[in-house]
């Protein structure tokens, strides 16, 4: 990634955010959001793919990497996080762009599509839950909710020592060995995340994510009464909406897919068999292809 280019943006939400950006200047623009525990490090497979017609944008959300890690947990609220995107898309000057979002990001690009600004014009969503599926899954199934009983862990007041206490390393392979193959990460890719960690506040502030997240995992075997906002009706995404989905993820299950097409007005659907949670690095190839068509048949670009 020795292509990118780095600009601090300080926002109007109070946060300055590192953002890094490939491509041509006056190509399509495309914000592309990590999750957890990655930085803009999470697109690195993808860059040398699409930066030959796209302008890519690639920010450290708030709490990871090199952008600012506000310690209270009430800073990591999803409408929160929402308004650090359209505040840095004010700041660039955006009037169309494409949202791309992984993991947590996904779930903040969920939130911002729900939001109807226009200038959001199209959604591309990588093994990231809808919210609704996700916390009807999380009362109703067994077996999602034992997949999330991590989220609990997170939350867990001290938790942020955890990885000291075993050792950084120890935890980035615990952190990623269940997921994918360690062979295929490389050993500065490795050090890299490590570094971005231990950061002084970095990890406490990447699971204030988790913390200040309104989603409810109930412990496994306890009987829960669904959230009244899943008894209501639930406004549809209304962008034209691309979901990539690694089908062996084994944090979010395939389930995560089940009706989706009525919460989204105008949905294509990507499964991608031999591959898991970390899709964009693990096969980016499987990615950028739908991208690139998606785009292409919706914007002409």
């Amino acid at each position: 990634m020795n292509d990118l280019s780095f600009t601090r943006h300080a926002l109007q939400t109070g946060v300055t955010l590192n953002v890094a950006a490939a491509g041509p200047e006056d190509g399509p623009p495309i914000i592309l959001l990590h999750g957890f525990p990655e930085s803009h490090r999470t697109w690195r497979g993808l860059v040398p793919l699409l930066a030959d017609r796209y302008r890519l944008i690639m920010p450290d959300q708030r709490g990871f990497a090199g952008s600012d890690a506000p310690q209270d947990k009430a800073d990591y609220a999803t409408d929160r996080i929402v308004a650090d995107l359209f505040a840095l898309v004010d700041r660039l000057g955006l009037d169309d762009f494409t949202l791309v979002g992984h993991d947590w990001g996904g779930a903040v690009s969920w939130a911002a599509a729900l939001r109807g600004d226009p200038r959001l014009k199209r959604l591309v969503i990588v093994n990231a839950p809808h919210p609704v599926i996700f916390q009807k899954s999380l009362i109703e199934d067994s077996d999602q909710r034992a997949a999330s009983q991590y989220i609990n862990a997170f939350r867990a007041p001290g938790f942020e020592k955890f990885p000291e206490t075993i050792g950084w390393q120890a935890f980035f392979d615990k952190s990623f060995s269940g997921h994918v193959d360690l062979a295929i990460i490389p050993p500065e890719e490795k050090a890299q995340y490590i570094a971005e960690w231990s950061q002084p506040g970095v990890f406490a502030a990447m699971l204030n994510w988790y913390r200040g997240a309104a989603v409810i995992v109930p412990p496994p075997g306890i009987d829960l009464p669904l959230p009244d906002f899943l008894l209501r009706a639930f406004p549809r995404v209304k962008v034209p909406t691309l979901v990539v989905w690694g089908m062996k993820d084994k944090a979010l299950l395939p389930l995560q897919l089940d009706g989706l097409d009525t919460l989204v007005e105008e949905l294509t659907l990507v499964r991608v068999e031999e591959a898991g949670h970390f899709l964009p690095w693990e096969k980016p190839e499987a990615v950028a292809k739908p991208l690139r068509t998606f785009l292409e048949s919706h914007t002409g670009a």
